[in-house]
């Protein structure tokens, strides 16, 4: 019991994840894969339902944090730029713009030259910063007032009248008026550009121009690349730990025990009681303890099967109890005409004898196998004593007279086949189920037929005659002409076996005489005890 526990919970190699069930071997793993479903399994159906789940969740979750990101990123260029334009205008002495517009870059420009110098140190300062200028906005456009020269691009000379920019067209009367706008980001020839402008007042609080950076966005492109580029790294990281968790928990708690439990009622055996128990046992030993909704459904599975195999046992106990009082049944009808037939002696239980014996032998051959079952064989044999049970309409005058039937009497005779034949539809009508009544109709009423045509009650011929009867045929014969008579004495075994080959092919069916005659020691060994039983009795 220790050991059981100890394997029970343990673990897999390399893994977390514990059997919830009694641990299954390698070749029943491999009997379980084999298990084909018609359309998708739940492994499958569970992986793609977190697959699909996932993939949302991480396209989701990508355009959600690359849109943060970006608003993150741009919000700190626009802090950014918004400090930079302050610290412009606090580099600009606007009381000198108009100096500033009237001497430009001549010589004798000693605080433009200087304060350009520092705009430029401030421009080298930031490498996002592509473009810095100082604007005095009029009506007709933008007045140069500082634009510094970058490496693809030259500014603009001082007093210059260029166009206001048309991104800031809808904020052109605040700056007219010397109001602050909000950072604009624009996309033209120039590029991605985040404009920042800030007013620079003179000492009187007087708005004298603008101080303006343009701020590149290329940058930005480029890491937000990267960031989705690591986002996606992440989650493709994570998609496979999550679904190699989903996978191994949906294994040992839904997948395996589903599938063993599939698996034990397939392999389910009914056909003894020792299998049914070994089934039940085996159902038992699987020990499911998921915890959840699979546990409840082994536990109810196992206690279905074990009722199953209680109300089969009992079902089975009393199919057996119904068996034999149906043979005990057949016994004692047939019995009951056998006396009234003082002629006959053991011929039931003879005849019975020597049919399983052909039958046997001709399965061994290998002759009629798609008829010749194990169930066919048992039904006719159970069903082989009421071959005569029409004789039970013959009246004693003739059952028992003891010299030769006179043609009518033999015509009388004749009718046994047909009476026993509705005799036995009565019972089939009563239990249609009972497979062995409609040989006993078959052996009633063509026992008597032959295979060239010449027999009776239907003159039927070759194969047309069924099995069972063709063989009751060679049984019938053989028993009579070995049997002593009140009208005869029975034949030696040499020359009633002489008579039967001699039929071969006339009277009986080739095959079957061949299968006698394979059988014959078996045969006649059966008819050398029933002729000792009788003779004790006498």
């Amino acid at each position: 019991m220790e050991n059981h526990q100890t394997k029970k919970h343990s673990f897999l190699p390399f893994s977390f994840f514990p059997w919830h069930q009694t641990p299954l071997s390698a070749q029943e793993l491999s009997a379980l894969e084999l298990d084909e479903c018609r359309n998708m399994s739940i492994r499958t159906k569970i992986l793609l339902l977190f697959a699909i789940a996932l993939s949302i969740f991480a396209l989701t979750s990508a355009v959600i944090g690359y849109q943060l990101y970006m608003d993150s990123a741009v919000e700190q260029n626009k802090r950014l730029g918004e400090g930079i334009t302050r610290l412009i205008a606090e580099t600009i002495d606007a009381d000198k713009v108009d100096d500033y517009l009237a001497s430009g870059t001549s010589a004798d420009a000693r605080d433009y030259i200087e304060t350009e110098r520092r705009l430029q140190h401030i421009m080298e300062t930031w490498s996002s910063i592509k473009y810095i200028y100082v604007y005095r906005i009029t009506d007709s456009g933008c007045q140069v007032v500082f634009d510094l020269d970058t490496a693809n691009v030259s500014g603009s000379r001082p007093g210059d009248l260029i166009p206001l920019d048309p991104s800031l067209e809808p904020f052109r009367r605040t700056l007219l008026d010397g109001g602050n706008i909000p950072p604009v980001i624009s996309n033209d020839d120039y590029g991605w550009l985040l404009t920042v402008y800030a007013p620079i007042y003179n000492s009187k609080g007087i708005c004298q121009c603008y101080a303006g950076i343009d701020i590149s966005m290329e940058d930005l492109r480029i890491q937000s690349r990267d960031f989705i580029v690591k986002l996606c790294l992440i989650f493709i990281f994570l998609f496979a730990v999550i679904l190699l968790i989903v996978f191994r928990l949906a294994k040992y708690h839904l997948i395996l025990p589903i599938n063993t439990m599939a698996h034990s009622a397939e392999i389910f055996a009914y056909h003894t009681d020792e299998a049914l128990e070994q089934s039940l046992e085996r159902i038992s030993r699987l020990d499911i303890h998921t915890g959840d909704e699979v546990e409840n459904l082994y536990r109810s599975f196992v206690k279905m099967t074990r009722d199953s195999v209680r109300y089969m046992t009992d079902i089975r106990s009393k199919n057996e109890t119904i068996a034999k009082m149906q043979t005990a049944l057949i016994l004692t009808l047939a019995d009951m005409v056998e006396r009234r037939d003082k002629n006959t002696g053991h011929h039931i239980k003879k005849t019975a004898a020597y049919v399983k014996i052909i039958a046997e032998e001709l399965k061994r051959m290998g002759a009629y196998p798609e008829i010749l079952t194990d169930d066919y064989i048992r039904n006719m044999v159970e069903s082989a004593p009421l071959h005569d049970v029409g004789k039970i309409a013959i009246p004693d005058a003739i059952l028992n007279k003891p010299g030769k039937l006179t043609e009518e009497e033999f015509n009388l005779m004749k009718t046994h086949t047909t009476a026993g034949g509705k005799i036995i539809g009565s019972l089939i009508e009563t239990v249609p189920d009972s497979d062995y009544l409609y040989e006993a109709r078959n052996l009633a009423i063509y026992h008597h037929e032959k295979w060239n045509g010449k027999g009776y009650p239907s003159g039927l011929s070759g194969e047309g005659i069924p099995l069972s009867s063709r063989i009751m045929a060679v049984a019938d014969v053989f028993d009579a002409l070995i049997s002593h008579r009140s009208y005869k004495k029975g034949f030696p075994y040499d020359k009633a076996l002489a008579i039967i080959r001699e039929e071969r092919g006339s009277q009986f069916d080739p095959v079957i005489v061949d299968a006698f005659f394979a059988a014959k020691d078996k045969i006649l060994k059966v008819a050398d005890e029933f002729t000792e039983m009788e003779e004790l009795q006498e």
